[in-house]
């Protein structure tokens, strides 16, 4: 059986699979996913090489959909908070987040100019496949983006709705892709190319287990602050750098998705919202002004008092907040593994123009870190 905390289901290398010492426990598939219910679907598209021609590509781009619910249950809301570190960027639906403390609706993350069509097609997929969620209410789906303007022909709108459809029909329990996959393909961070990655933590409290998973795509960063486990790695990767057929301008940004079925109420997923930029900087990234650093926490407990019932009192559990530490922990580590997952398990990429954006170097990894047994 593949040990999926080294390596991707393609059988791409994860961080672990070089002997990167992190911290925490990690659940069964080190992902998102380890959430029940929780699942992840992708769209990828990889097309044309060359100079640019605007609606012609070249292409690298995608979207991806994350599933709080399984179908059957995707229109029952779950509690959330969300935070922004930078708010150079885009995610839908937080007025409401901010104002209610929940959500419900698949959330997708694609490139920036492609937010609306995500969003506007999550509606009409829900509208098809669970009608009852919209017959009598309004949706607001989440809908987050990042830039990838430098390999990808971002102004010729790719994407569809059916590209959308796709990733939503397609999403998926246990281990998922990283890397250059769904809305993470044309994106990099440290100047890298990185995208899509995911990792979890296992949290024991009152004799119970619950699992705190993370979602990023990432793009963000300079070269010089990369740090891994506290090590200043940048001077040391100084090559291979980008390289640059067009001015490559700077416009960074991640947006992070964590989930649990731990019992948190929404301050308290604000709270874990709030300590997702402590894991970000533990990889060198500082919330430039340029980037959009947008964070989603969601609970999948406590369901039926996030739905309410007119004319009736809502019942919840809830972990007290004097007993919150190990979740900021969880979420601290799960993010800075999430976004070395994002970087190791991919390859060079060249796009627009000539635009090149290497991989990190796996043989340097080998050789500073070592390689998991």
């Amino acid at each position: 059986m593949a040990n999926f905390h080294f390596s991707t289901p393609a059988g791409l290398p994860r961080a672990r699979a070089f002997a990167i010492p992190f911290d925490g426990e990690p659940g069964k598939f080190n992902a998102i996913t380890d959430v029940p219910g929780v699942s992840v679907g992708y769209t990828t598209l990889i097309s044309g090489n060359g100079p640019l021609e605007v609606g012609h590509g070249p292409v690298r781009t995608g979207v991806t959909a994350i599933l709080p619910r399984p179908p059957a249950d995707i229109s029952s809301p779950c509690y959330a908070g969300f935070f922004s570190g930078n708010g150079n960027g885009e995610l839908t639906g937080i007025h409401l987040i901010e104002e209610v403390g929940a959500f419900s609706l698949p959330i997708t993350i694609t490139n920036t100019h492609s937010l609306g069509v995500a969003r506007d097609a999550t509606l009409k997929w829900v509208a098809a496949n669970r009608p009852e969620a919209l017959a009598s209410a309004w949706g607001l789906p989440v809908a987050g983006e990042t830039y990838d303007g430098f390999l990808n022909d971002i102004n010729g709108h790719h994407l569809t709705e059916a590209h959308v459809f796709a990733a939503l029909e397609g999403a998926t329990v246990g281990p998922i892709e990283e890397g250059s996959v769904g809305g993470g393909t044309g994106m990099s961070t440290f100047e890298f190319k990185a995208g899509s990655g995911t990792a979890s933590r296992r949290v024991s409290w009152a004799g119970d287990t619950y699992t705190v998973g993370v979602f990023v795509q990432s793009n963000f960063g300079k070269r010089r602050n990369f740090m891994i486990r506290g090590r200043r790695v940048g001077a040391d990767l100084a090559e291979p750098r980008i390289v640059q057929g067009t001015p490559r301008a700077e416009k960074s940004s991640i947006i992070v998705i964590l989930a649990t079925e731990a019992p948190l109420l929404p301050h308290q997923l604000k709270r874990l919202a709030r300590r997702v930029p402590l894991g970000i900087a533990w990889t060198g990234g500082l919330g430039y002004n340029s980037s959009g650093d947008i964070f989603l926490a969601f609970s999948t407990a406590n369901s039926e008092a996030a739905a309410g019932r007119s004319g009736r009192l809502a019942s919840m559990t809830s972990i007290p907040d004097v007993d919150i530490d190990p979740f900021f922990d969880a979420t601290v580590q799960a993010v800075e593994e999430a976004i070395l997952n994002a970087l190791v398990a991919n390859a060079d990429m060249t796009g627009r123009d000539g635009n090149f954006v290497p991989a990190l170097p796996h043989d340097w990894l080998r050789a500073t870190f070592g390689h998991a047994a």
